[in-house]
Parts: structure tokens; sequence; C-alpha cells
């Protein structure tokens, strides 16, 4: 189980949470909220006491044993080696999985890329690129920052599929994009202001009162998904 008690910084006030094991959540907010910020607090990116995974302080346990609990995935991919290709780059990212990266190359509809530099790659095909290391990486735990940002309609599909699917044991998404949200149908947490304002289940999130007071008249819930923008 991973835990975050009493947590304050500049951006973040009060924090409680908890993720059980096998548990999937969804953490939405509005721009400058602190999503990001708990992500990073979560993984141990950013250091703090209050956080304990499987009952030990997060940056007490040794390295190696953390890579198989937990893992977070940025928003955008950052490669300093201008040279890497993807394959290599994914032949670096296999820790904890018995998928070679040929497989995830095939599965994501890489594989005339694999000897692309890094830096080369469109967008969106970093976004899957991210998506590829963290499935060979494995970890109990993977944190996602905006996995279907600059990902077409189809591709962005493609990655609900994957995250929807028992592929990765629990996830932690922090997103954007509501019909995401809504069609995971995972457990949802709204920051507001730095404060966690709604914990709860998707379905007593995605009502339309509780939409209204979150998004006003912007976000209509639909039969078949959320429809922003109205």
């Amino acid at each position: 189980m991973l835990q975050i008690q009493n947590y304050n910084s500049k951006i973040l006030k009060n924090i409680h949470l908890e993720v059980k094991e096998r548990q999937n959540l969804i953490i939405l907010g509005s721009n400058g909220a602190g999503k990001s910020t708990l992500a990073k607090v979560l993984c141990g990116i950013t250091p703090s006491t209050n956080v304990t995974l499987e009952g030990q302080n997060l940056n007490k346990i040794d390295k190696k044993i953390r890579t198989k609990l937990i893992n977070y995935i940025p928003a955008k991919l950052e490669i300093f080696d201008e040279y890497i290709s993807l394959e290599e780059y994914l032949n670096l990212s296999k820790l904890h999985s018995i998928l070679e990266s040929k497989n995830m190359l095939k599965l994501l509809e890489l594989d005339k890329l694999k000897n692309k530099p890094c830096q080369q790659l469109s967008s969106g095909e970093q976004q899957l690129t991210m998506l590829a290391t963290a499935i060979l990486h494995n970890a109990k735990i993977t944190i996602f920052d905006e996995p279907t940002a600059n990902l077409d309609p189809q591709k962005s599909r493609d990655i609900y599929s994957l995250l929807k699917s028992n592929i990765l044991q629990s996830k932690i998404i922090i997103t954007h994009d509501l019909n995401l949200a809504y069609h995971l149908g995972y457990d949802i947490v709204y920051i507001k202001n730095g404060k966690i304002d709604f914990k709860g289940s998707s379905k007593k999130f995605f009502n339309e009162s509780n939409l209204n007071d979150y998004f006003g008249t912007s976000v209509k819930l639909m039969e078949d998904g959320v429809l922003s923008g109205v």
C-alpha cells in the first residue's frame, strides 16, 4: 500500500491519501492545482518523510527494491543522448517485465521507428515510447502524468485499451482528459487549490451535480461519455 499523510508544502495542503494494492486511481484538477507535484512526492522524486510504501518510508527503501515497487512516467520524454535509438532506449527500460522491447514495438505499432533516434520522434511517438517503458519496467505501481497528451484519437483509444487492461499492476493517472477518466472507471481524486476536494468512486464523481460544481456549463455528461467544451 502507498500512503501519504499530513503532507504540506507551498502548493499542497494537508494531503492524506492511500492507494491499496492493485487499486487504480485518477488524479484530476485544474492547471496549477498540484497534481504533478503530488505525483512527484508519491514516487520519491520530491523526498518526504510523509510517504510510506508497504509500511516503509519510501526514501529509505533500497533503490533496486524501489524500482520493483514504483515508477513515474513524466508528461514529456527527455533524452540527453541525441543518438540513442528507440529500440536501444526500450532495451535499457526493461527491468521487471518478461516482455521484450520487440514485443512493445509491435504492440504499439512502432516497429518502423526502432532505429530512429529518440530525439527525432514526434511528440505523439514519444508519448507511446513512455508507455512502452512503463510496461517494460513493470513496477507494482506506475504513475502516469498525462499519458494521452499529444495523441490523435486513434492512438488515444489504443492507450486507453492498454491502461484498461491488466498489463500493468496498479496505475495512478494524472490527466485533464475527462473522457479517459470516465471510461477507465478508476477511483477519482480531485485536487482544488492544493487540497484534495473529492476522493471517491468514478460513479460518484461523474454525476451532473458534481460536474457542474467543478466545471460549470463547460462539461456535460452524455450517455457515451463526457462531452467537454459545450
